[in-house]
């Protein structure tokens, strides 16, 4: 059994694969990490090995922790991957672009595939039919803009996302949110569009925090998994045991 954790700018994410198969996961704030590994080993002693992956700053103190009960793998650009790189800077690739790249390596094999990851940041990440990783782009997230609305001005109030359709707002609040909301859509389904004139045939994944919320506004076919980052964590384990 793996255990997979998953640090986040928000939150941290503990998940339990056997070998392949996801059997367990939760989202928890940082400081219920010792509590909450203590738990899980508990329910599953069979655990041997675990690999972090921090795209926030998880204190070496839960790290050290996390040795004391199993084998840690620490994800780093010294981590084997088994997918060719081609990008330009590969030792400033975040962690989480590389778990979700060879997510996309293993789940759609010898195909264009670009996956979209709806969390704090917006990534795009395009692995092709060669199994080679060509990079993608990187922007404000759902709740990102939200918040710049509000910081970056005098008076607009500081909204959570809920579903708004109308493309006309007819109060600050739902100005914001058409604003925001289909700002944010018209983006990605724009993305996709430019990607589908340059690669033939191609897949888009969505994943992230605020998959579903968006899934069903987009005009573009897609598959939505909400646990993609979690299974290349995974894959990126299994491949670095041999």
């Amino acid at each position: 059994m793996n255990l997979i954790v998953d640090a986040g700018n928000t939150y941290v994410k503990l998940a339990v694969f056997n070998e392949f198969k996801l059997l367990w996961q939760q989202k928890f704030e940082k400081e219920d990490f010792p509590k909450l590994v203590k738990k899980v080993f508990k329910k599953y002693p069979e655990i041997q090995t675990a690999i972090v992956s921090s795209v926030g700053v998880l204190d070496k103190k839960y790290i050290s922790a996390l040795a004391v009960f199993v084998e840690v793998h620490l994800l780093s650009h010294n981590t084997k991957i088994p997918f060719k790189n081609s990008y330009a800077t590969p030792q400033t690739l975040g962690m989480d672009r590389v778990a979700l790249a060879t997510a996309a390596f293993y789940h759609n094999p010898d195909a264009n595939t670009l996956v979209i990851d709806a969390g704090t940041c917006i990534t795009y990440d395009m692995i092709n039919d060669y199994g080679e990783y060509l990079g993608g782009a990187i922007s404000p997230g759902l709740r990102m803009r939200y918040k710049a609305l509000h910081e970056h001005t005098s008076k607009l109030p500081l909204l959570e996302p809920k579903n708004f359709y109308d493309i006309i707002g007819n109060s600050t609040d739902s100005s914001i949110h058409s604003g925001v909301l289909n700002g944010i859509c018209t983006e990605i389904d724009g993305v996709i569009g430019q990607y589908q004139s340059r690669f033939e045939d191609l897949t888009v994944i969505l994943t992230g925090g605020d998959a579903q919320i968006l899934s069903k506004r987009l005009k573009n076919t897609i598959f939505a998994h909400s646990n993609f980052l979690l299974k290349g964590l995974n894959y990126l384990l299994e491949y670095n045991k041999r």
